[in-house]
């Protein structure tokens, strides 16, 4: 499963790319604004510091010409560009021209199988199902992720499944669980990827036998 890091801030983007483990980047209109820079000077910036991920930038307009012009914009910036649309019928009719036009596409705001399903067959190169905010109305927001998954490999689409409104490292394990093709995550998530406390546990343990015997890696130095 691809890991893609959620957010708008390049310095998080250099220090994750740093890992060396993930495969891109996903930003949204919040995001960007955030940061308090341009949107194409983020998003460049951001390609630079993940070389050959794949970048999605999203359009705002609403309007089927509005949102065309603004993604063929959008794509001509860089060619780790994905353009990144809503999920209504406006943003499906552009999915489908820009595929046809070579353009990578991410249909975000993706909620129910339906949804999905039109997304795929306009050719979205990307499927971002949301989890999160389905679980804060008591929803399981993995049921229509798991759903999406067997929808794509059954019917032969092309389309990848990306779990985003990523809260917690349980809905990368869950992710996983259900053969989705890529979890997007904010840094904070991604870094506690690595935490377990057996692990702290374990390393304190090596480390203080390793001191108490005196031991090192390197050789001694001779000295005249």
């Amino acid at each position: 499963m691809k890991l893609f890091l959620d957010t708008g801030d390049v310095e998080e983007v250099r220090r994750a790319a740093g890992w060396g483990v993930i495969d891109g980047v996903t930003t949204n209109p919040t995001l960007i604004a955030k940061t308090g820079r341009g949107f194409r000077e983020t998003v460049l910036a951001i390609c630079e510091a993940c070389p050959g991920g794949a970048i999605s930038a999203e359009v705002v307009a609403t309007e089927f010409d509005a949102m065309l012009k603004e993604a063929l914009e959008i794509a001509s910036w860089h060619e780790q560009i994905v353009v990144k649309v809503p999920m209504i019928e406006p943003g499906i009719r552009l999915v489908a021209q820009l595929t046809d036009r070579g353009i990578r596409t991410n249909v975000t705001l993706v909620f129910s199988v339906s949804q999905a399903l039109l997304a795929a067959k306009a050719g979205a190169t990307y499927i971002s199902n949301f989890v999160g905010r389905v679980d804060d109305f008591s929803g399981d927001g993995m049921e229509a992720v798991a759903s999406t998954v067997e929808m794509v490999e059954a019917h032969g689409f092309e389309s990848e499944v990306l779990v985003a409104s990523v809260r917690h490292p349980q809905h990368v394990v869950q992710a996983l669980a259900c053969r989705a093709h890529v979890a997007t995550m904010p840094y904070a998530v991604l870094a506690q990827l690595f935490k377990h406390p057996l692990t702290d546990i374990g390393l304190e343990r090596f480390l203080k036998d390793w001191e108490g015997a005196g031991l090192s890696i390197f050789p001694p130095k001779v000295t005249a």
